[in-house]
């Protein structure tokens, strides 16, 4: 396994791991947490994508979000939950390289450039909002129960939040195998189900002090760690949004039907209907805007950089992601929907799994509301407001 050097290296290996991912990802949808998907993790960690972000200083390449944002895309117009399982591993490399210790650095980081990947434990159930922690570290020991942990379950680290002896917020990391770690495969959701982000449980956990971050202090500063984190997540959106318009073309193509209405009118394919070509332009723009979008806050991220210059540099990018965000959540949305408007009903036969897009798409797209994304663009153009310094826009 060697860890791309380049932007084209990379997108080079996204590629050829998308290839391989292609002909099992409707049978990992159908399989949810019934069945662990080991091969296609496995593939994505032997592809040396998950060392592409680790910093120069590190040993890695350094590659950039608007590298990290395109090698997601296309990992997910392949399958989308297994382009959401690094998305933890993405961020924690990106903790680490601005907040890490010498220790944490060296151990994690080595191990992230041989292919070992993280997994999250970051939200909660049961309290008020999933970061209303109970999960606790006290003299050294980790106890609380997790969800919404994608990744943990095949990872060789679990990234966790807890509250200190100080009730001050950390991160801590221990090895996936550790005595007292247990991760379930509970996870019963509509879409992203190959994801498997279930509950882990942390009993008892031993945790080293020089694998132990001050997790608060990263939000207490300007800071662009929560865009990245978000980038990541709207890279998948597109991808979404993009393979549900291939699947549309390949269908108007192959196998669809003029509707009998059509054929009254004169279409002698289902791609001659004025009505289908009308819809399907839109939407084709639509994914397009989209990915542009897209492709441009991950630029905007590079040119602000991981550490940003101060509040308004922050703002940015965290404003620039959350437009790509809010609005390649809803053309995903719009392009599972229209799918089978363009298609007609055959292409509802489960046979063809064409429904998966737009399942993953509504799952994935209420990680955090998009809502707020677009009031935070207007009231920092209408108000001068700075948008919140969370990891959530």
């Amino acid at each position: 396994m060697a860890v791309p050097q380049t932007h084209d290296e990379a997108v080079t290996a996204a590629h050829q791991l998308a290839e391989a991912l292609i002909p099992g990802a409707i049978q990992r949808d159908r399989d949810g947490a019934d069945v662990v998907p080991h091969e296609a993790v496995a593939a994505l960690d032997a592809s040396g994508l998950l060392g592409i972000t680790v910093p120069a200083a590190d040993g890695g390449p350094g590659l950039g979000p608007h590298t990290l944002a395109e090698v997601t895309r296309i990992i997910a117009a392949a399958d989308p939950a297994i382009a959401q399982v690094p998305q933890g591993h993405f961020l924690m490399v990106d903790v680490l390289a601005v907040h890490g210790g010498p220790e944490a650095r060296k151990r994690i980081l080595g191990d992230v450039l041989a292919g070992r990947r993280l997994g999250n434990a970051l939200a909660e159930r049961g309290g008020t909002h999933a970061q209303d922690l109970r999960t606790r570290i006290t003299g050294g020991l980790l106890d609380g129960v997790k969800y919404y942990t994608t990744g943990a379950l095949t990872s060789a680290w679990i990234a966790v939040s807890a509250l200190d002896e100080n009730d001050r917020l950390v991160l801590a990391l221990v090895p996936r195998d550790a005595e007292g770690v247990r991760v379930d495969t509970d996870w019963d959701m509509i879409g992203q189900r190959a994801t498997i982000s279930g509950t882990a449980t942390f009993r008892q956990v031993p945790v080293e002090p020089g694998l132990r971050v001050d997790y608060a202090h990263a939000y207490e500063v300007p800071q662009q760690l929560g865009a990245r984190a978000q980038l990541v997540h709207t890279a998948i959106e597109v991808g979404i949004a993009g393979a549900a318009l291939r699947d549309a073309r390949a269908y108007l193509r192959e196998k669809a039907r003029p509707s009998t209405e059509a054929v009254r009118h004169g279409a002698l394919a289902a791609t001659d209907d004025p009505h289908v070509r009308h819809r399907y332009g839109r939407l084709a723009t639509r994914v397009r805007a989209a990915e542009a979008l897209l492709e441009s806050a991950g630029r905007t991220l590079g040119e602000v950089g991981l550490i940003p210059a101060d509040a308004q540099e922050a703002a940015r990018g965290s404003l620039a992601v959350a437009a790509a965000k809010a609005f390649g959540s809803e053309v995903a949305l719009e392009a599972g929907s229209e799918l089978f408007t363009l298609c007609g009903t055959s292409s509802a036969a489960a046979k063809y799994g064409l429904d998966r897009h737009w399942r993953n798409a509504r799952t994935h797209s209420v990680h955090d509301p998009i809502d707020y994304k677009y009031t935070h663009i207007a009231a920092y153009d209408l108000a001068d407001q700075l948008p919140p310094n969370h990891g959530q826009l």
